[in-house]
């Protein structure tokens, strides 16, 4: 193969999480009597984290009287409707099967809160992906490079022959800092043309074709 590590964003890349964190976030905001978001303002705000994602979505940002009592809503509701309606997006059970029987050393590296990000790779992945890293107290989230450094260590990777796979200008600058190649896919949370703008080199439209990508020179 022409990797043999892949680290790859969760939200926007393995899941469509768009929709169970579009319904808790704007439960929260609505428990504090504030206007609810549509599913593309929510897609517009997500990659930073969860306090990020309510800064972005409050009224006010972060300075709002009302900000934290969101995100404590919000941290309260997801934790227990975060597998609602996420599903993997189509044609990534395959691609990570072929990947898996191949051989390829897998993790999965997410802003989202560890907990969950460990859930939710468990639950759907869990046959092929061993490693799943999230948001956690001390280690600064992407876009610094410290968990796909965690991660090749834990699979007992080097950066050489490492690609990083995801779906948004947060992803590519996480592969930059970490010194790795970055394939960016346009079925996620960010269009393709804001991708390019962003400094994507490769991009690819479909899992078949990030599949086709990978294996490529075989």
């Amino acid at each position: 193969m022409r990797y043999s590590t892949i680290l790859f964003d969760l939200d926007g890349t393995l899941l469509n999480t768009i929709d169970d964190l579009t319904d808790a976030v704007n439960y929260a905001l609505s428990q504090n009597g504030l206007p609810e978001k549509s599913l593309p303002e929510v897609m517009a705000s997500v990659g930073s984290g969860y306090a990020n994602l309510i800064g972005k979505v409050v009224p006010g940002g972060k300075e709002s009287p009302h900000y934290d009592a969101v995100v404590r809503v919000f941290l309260e509701y997801y934790p227990i409707h975060s597998e609602d309606k996420t599903r993997p997006y189509d044609g990534i059970d395959a691609m990570l099967r072929e990947l898996g029987q191949r051989g390829c050393k897998m993790a999965v590296i997410s802003n989202k809160g560890d907990a969950a990000v460990a859930t939710l790779n468990r639950r759907f992945f869990g046959d092929w992906i061993s490693v799943a890293i999230g948001e956690r107290e001390g280690m600064a989230r992407k876009p610094a490079p410290d968990a796909v450094f965690l991660a090749l260590e834990l699979l007992g990777a080097s950066r050489e022959g490492a690609l990083y796979v995801g779906d948004s200008d947060v992803d590519i600058e996480t592969a930059h800092n970490a010194g790795l190649p970055c394939l960016a896919v346009s079925w996620g949370f960010r269009p393709k043309e804001l991708l390019l703008q962003c400094g994507a080199e490769n991009v690819v439209d479909t899992p078949q074709e990030a599949l086709a990508f990978l294996l490529a020179g075989e």
